[in-house]
């Protein structure tokens, strides 16, 4: 009997988990009961996302508690800055949290240094560079950027696919040019700054007619250039600094094999 091709199933946790807890936390329960309820909802949202994907091969990815040592922090110290803390009940019951994937037999993986994004990333371009398949579930639209063939991201509360249609109709370029749109407007919920004037419309009119931020520097420098790039031109280093962070990095190194996080996990196949 021939195996499956590979399909990794990779679940944004903290993301999960915090619009999961937001849900209890308006429920006029206490700070005890809200995580209970967290848990047994994440619970059955992994054995339904399990059910509905059918994967190979599972993790969920966690953020470090703690984003100070992150590469970003270091070249961009107003990175993030301002985000609304996570609610310290949540924080502190998020070991509890971790065990209920565990009860799933899915994996979990944590960092200090490494932000979630940044291992979502390496791991999905991973199996991707192999021929298999990766599924990321989240509703942050950064990871739009990975969306390639075998790369595909689940929206589960809006029970939608961010896919290329969704990007093109979202911001009017392509999964490929979202990196150079971002450096182009920046990121508000991440306090990434982008070029001050350029805006969505704009930065998709640019991407449309010349491609990708390069072909914009070098344009920019053009004596007939508009006001636009003009602008560009004023801001280049601040649109390249947005660029260098807002592209996720696809090369950390993760410590562990394929084979370690197979679903089911192997120990249960084998009883």
């Amino acid at each position: 009997m021939s195996q499956p091709r590979p399909h990794l199933l990779i679940i944004d946790a903290l993301n999960l988990i915090r619009r999961l807890h937001a849900v209890q936390a308006q429920q006029g329960l206490t700070p005890a009961q809200a995580l209970l309820a967290t848990r047994a909802n994440l619970i059955n949202t992994c054995k339904k996302l399990l059910a509905s994907s059918e994967p190979t091969h599972v993790i969920a990815v966690f953020d470090g508690e703690s984003d100070l040592q992150s590469w970003r922090k270091g070249i961009y110290p107003a990175y993030k800055e301002g985000r609304t803390s996570m609610p310290a009940e949540l924080k502190e019951g998020l070991a509890e949290l971790q065990d209920a994937f565990w009860e799933c037999g899915v994996d979990a993986l944590l960092s200090e240094t490494d932000e979630a994004d940044d291992l979502v990333a390496t791991l999905a371009s991973g199996v991707a560079q192999h021929g298999a398949r990766a599924t990321i579930i989240s509703t942050d639209k950064g990871f739009c950027q990975l969306i390639c063939p075998q790369i595909r991201v689940r929206d589960y509360f809006n029970k939608r696919w961010l896919d290329a249609a969704f990007v093109q109709q979202q911001y009017g370029v392509t999964p490929e040019q979202l990196v150079d749109f971002w450096a182009l407007t920046g990121i508000a919920g991440s306090n990434i700054k982008g070029v001050p004037g350029i805006g969505p419309k704009t930065a998709t009119q640019l991407l449309q007619t010349h491609g990708d931020l390069a072909s914009l520097l070098i344009a920019c420098e053009q004596e007939a250039a508009g006001k636009a790039l003009l602008k560009l031109r004023q801001h280049r280093d601040e649109a390249l600094l947005a660029q260098r962070l807002v592209r996720l990095k696809r090369d950390i190194p993760l410590g562990f094999n394929l084979k370690d996080i197979r679903y089911p996990p192997q120990i249960d196949a084998e009883s």
